[in-house]
């Protein structure tokens, strides 16, 4: 699938999480950052969407460890939290 095609699934997935925590948290940090990911880091955040949500959103706020398959520069942008519009 094409560049476009897979961000716009992807966004999709981000914002329909089942709880607004989970689709502020997930959905806000795609928007914010998804525009410059490589391959490779879209293929970390699809990973990543396969998680449960309680589980993606203890590892961004730091209540749980971060599994190796997840640490690193884009878990670490996560943790900022600093893509949340907390007016909303």
């Amino acid at each position: 699938m094409d560049r476009e095609t897979r961000l716009k699934r992807l966004q999709f997935r981000a914002w329909h999480r089942g709880t607004r925590e989970a689709d502020f948290l997930i959905g806000g940090f795609f928007n914010r950052y998804s525009h410059a990911w490589s391959e490779k880091e879209l293929d970390w955040f699809e990973s990543l969407l396969v998680e449960d949500d309680v589980h993606v959103m203890a590892w961004a706020i730091g209540t749980l460890p971060v599994p190796p398959a997840f640490d690193g520069p884009q878990m670490a942008a996560m943790q900022r939290l600093d893509y949340i519009d907390a007016t909303k």
